[in-house]
């Protein structure tokens, strides 16, 4: 029982440790299908211990084995799941054995050994995660420390969101030091209080970049109050957080945006960032979203507006939401299916951001979506395979409408846009899964075959 999985990553063994070791790391590793969530994180690899939270109160936690303790060879977690109530404490004994060992100087076998009563087969979906997690987050790391970009303190608005989370998480465990912006009064020494209606002078001191991702949620029906919510939220704070930024001096602007700018129905039209804007309520609020940040750029600030497409987390967004039905067997496409959907898995969508903030050469608009969009009929039929179930149950134009009014309806459960990344592209940048299937199968835990 239990499993070893090795992989050799292409990073000098101490640099490979170190990551583990920092803040991030735990969130970064977590395989996002499982009902688990980071709750603490341990202050060192020699002594402490990480909790992760599991369903019905029960928690996960791995306490380092100070014994094992050998930098940059090895560290021990000695596992139990804590029981509540009137269940025993010490449930599911797991000792993890976290070995580097040098290939060469720039070459690490990285081997995970687990010695639990799971079986193999169980375990090898997590470990195939984990290790591609690390190998492409430590390689987006090293392209951007060959860039100069390393140790640099960013400001985070929105980091308690899906991709906030995702995205401060990623870069502590690259060694830089994240600032979050938050509208309660400071709870930790990583906290500075943000008003959004009127931001402090200083907000922004000693800061080298702001990820701006604040925004309310755009899912719901859209009635006037929460059309007014999602406009108020973007488009004033976002021109006075531009305003301090302008007056500190910072050196960039990475502002959220979305491919709503292009409208609900471009048909089968290729849309590019020098595409012009479509109608409708959300072109309009983007417009405005992304004309908020002009104070920022007009004082020499570099400015970048990502616009995202649709998001592909298990833990948010529409794929948290059609999981449970495409898993029930009663998942199909929305109306006829043919509308495009311009799609991206959240970690490539960090490494957008990421980007963003070393790539120098990036400014104004960029399109963050895959490089290869799909109709709607071919992603519920690639979801339903990933989950080897049938995708029979198509849903009528009129469901959607029902719950998000016919404006919300058409603006986004039955939107069509077929956006590519043409700066992005034209940049060079690699995507870790530019294709659904493969994007699906890593988020979903599916391996191949």
């Amino acid at each position: 029982m239990g499993i070893e999985y090795a992989s050799v990553v292409d990073l000098p063994r101490s640099e490979v440790f170190a990551w583990h070791g920092r803040p991030g790391a735990l969130t970064r590793l977590a395989p996002p299908w499982q009902p688990v969530s980071p709750r603490a994180e341990s202050d060192s690899l020699s002594d402490g211990q990480a909790v992760l939270g599991l369903p019905g109160g029960l928690r996960w936690v791995a306490r380092h084995d100070p014994g094992e303790y050998d930098p940059p060879r090895r560290f021990v977690d000695a596992v139990t799941v804590d029981g509540v109530g009137s269940l025993p404490a010490g449930l599911l004994p797991w000792r993890h054995t976290h070995d580097f060992e040098a290939v060469d100087q720039a070459h690490t076998r990285v081997v995970d050994r687990v010695d639990a009563p799971v079986p193999a087969t169980v375990l090898r979906p997590m470990f195939a995660y984990r290790h591609r997690q690390l190998a492409d987050d430590l390689a987006a790391h090293a392209r951007a420390a060959g860039e100069g970009f390393v140790s640099r303190t960013v400001a985070v608005t929105g980091a308690s969101g899906l991709v906030g989370s995702a995205l401060t998480a990623f870069l502590s465990t690259g060694g830089h030091r994240v600032v979050r912006l938050v509208r309660h009064p400071p709870r930790a020494a990583d906290e500075r209080q943000w008003d959004t209606a009127d931001p402090a002078p200083d907000l922004l001191d000693g800061v080298d970049a702001v990820m701006h991702l604040a925004g309310a949620s755009i899912a719901g029906r859209f009635t006037e109050g929460h059309k007014r919510a999602i406009a108020d939220s973007r488009i004033g704070p976002t021109r006075r957080l531009a305003e301090v930024a302008a007056r500190a001096a910072v050196p960039v602007f990475v502002s959220a945006s979305a491919i709503g700018y292009y409208g609900a129905d471009r048909g089968d039209e290729t849309l590019t960032e020098v595409s012009i804007r479509g109608d409708g309520f959300l072109a309009d609020v983007v417009e405005g979203w992304e004309a908020a940040t002009v104070p920022a750029a007009e004082a020499g600030v570099r400015v970048v507006r990502v616009r995202t497409g649709i998001v592909q987390s298990p833990r948010g967004g529409t794929l948290r939401l059609l999981r449970p039905l495409f898993t029930a067997g009663l998942g199909g496409r929305i109306g006829d299916g043919r509308q495009w959907l311009s799609w991206i898995g959240i970690d490539d969508l960090i490494d957008v951001y990421h980007r963003a903030l070393w790539d120098t050469g990036l400014s104004g608009a960029v399109n963050a979506v895959a490089p290869q969009p799909v109709r709607n009929a071919e992603y519920t039929k690639v979801l339903a395979g990933v989950l080897h179930r049938p995708a029979l149950f198509p849903v009528p134009g009129f469901g959607p409408a029902l719950l998000l009014g016919r404006e919300g309806n058409r603006e986004v459960a039955s939107a069509s846009q077929c956006v590519v990344p043409t700066r992005l592209t034209k940049a060079g940048h690699r995507f870790r899964t530019p294709a659904l299937e493969p994007a699906l199968r890593h988020l979903l835990g599916r391996l191949a075959g």
